[in-house]
């Protein structure tokens, strides 16, 4: 059976060419679950997969504490008041948790049979590029449909240029930088302030720029400490009173502790150094997030509801995109070189 898009009105009428305005109602009882790290933003997208797919007829069932929870039975459907009062939420009202027993054949069997006696055919998973080959697995073992919604502040997942949650957990560490500076120059003082961003350098190298850095150090670029230590000490010589260095989790050995060290013992600088860590990833969305993670809780109920499967959704300049979620952990997201030329060339 198949029913019109209740929005889109039929532009062609009956016959082939109204066929691109149908969905496929034989789906669909959908879950959602959230896995990985928590995001600002999640809650936004959960609102969005839940309204989204009750407008198109079809139900939508939470699954708690990701996989583990799948693991669990940890499901109840929902209805649209469900997710009322949520967008401006930070965190996942789902909940989260890591599960490295999903990891295993028989638990994927187990999760899949699970799943069936629920009667739920397709899953919106909430996550990085982990969570995505779970629900990969669970698409070509057990032929569950299956879409992406990429969250992560770290926003390192290919296929999309900005990801869930990396737009506020960049305002919050900017605003952390513009604090500091004030305290900097009042006190003549150098402060690392190190980032989160895993193995990637997105989130400190925007920071750095708009926060104007003194020196930014990423993973993406080998960086010696010495030498960092070095150009502090010759900016300091021609006049330079205080400087703020932001340091991505995971640049250097020893983070940006070690770091401090090192500067220590090579200029006359009095160090400070605020890791910044878990707050990035806590508090209200920002605007951007909230409506990023509502189109794109939008657009995975709808590529269920059309027969796709196997897809990430996410942005670029061009606008909406859908990848294969192989091509997601397949495939490095490349650091943005002319930012990283920019950010030298203003902290002269």
């Amino acid at each position: 059976m198949r029913v019109a898009h209740p929005t889109h009105p039929d532009p062609g009428g009956a016959g082939a060419g109204a066929e691109a305005w149908l969905y496929c109602a034989a789906m669909k009882h959908i879950g959602v679950l959230t896995s990985g790290g928590d995001a600002p933003g999640m809650n936004a997208a959960i609102r969005a997969v839940v309204r989204t797919a009750i407008a198109r007829g079809a139900r939508v069932s939470a699954i708690y504490r990701g996989y583990q929870g799948l693991l669990e039975d940890d499901a109840r459907e929902l209805g649209a008041r469900s997710v009322a009062n949520i967008i401006q939420r930070g965190g996942t009202i789902l909940r989260t948790a890591r599960s490295k027993r999903f990891e295993t054949p028989e638990a994927r069997a187990e999760a899949a049979e699970i799943l069936r006696r629920r009667g739920i055919d397709a899953l919106v998973v909430i996550g990085g590029d982990g969570s995505f080959r779970g629900a990969h697995r669970m698409h070509e073992e057990h032929g569950f449909d299956v879409i992406g919604v990429p969250a992560t502040i770290d926003n390192d997942i290919a296929g999309t240029d900005v990801s869930i949650g990396f737009n506020t957990a960049m305002n919050v560490a900017l605003e952390a930088v513009d604090r500091l500076r004030d305290t900097a120059a009042s006190h003549d003082r150098l402060f690392l302030v190190e980032v989160m961003g895993r193995n990637a350098g997105h989130i400190a190298l925007n920071v750095g720029v708009a926060g104007g850095a003194e020196a930014i150090l990423i993973p993406e670029r080998e960086s010696d400490v010495a030498d960092v230590a070095d150009a502090l000490v010759a900016a300091q010589e021609r006049g330079k009173t205080s400087s703020i260095v932001v340091v991505a989790e995971g640049a250097v050995p020893g983070g940006a502790l070690a770091l401090q060290r090192t500067i220590n013992e090579r200029s006359g600088y009095e160090v400070r150094t605020v890791i910044l860590g878990h707050t990035q990833r806590g508090g209200t969305p920002s605007t951007r997030d909230r409506v990023l993670a509502s189109r794109l809780g939008f657009m995975a109920v709808d590529a269920l509801l059309a027969g796709r499967t196997g897809e990430m959704v996410g942005v670029d300049k061009r606008g909406t995109v859908s990848v294969p979620l192989e091509q997601v952990w397949n495939t490095e997201k490349p650091i943005d070189e002319q930012l990283l030329e920019l950010a030298a060339v203003l902290a002269i």
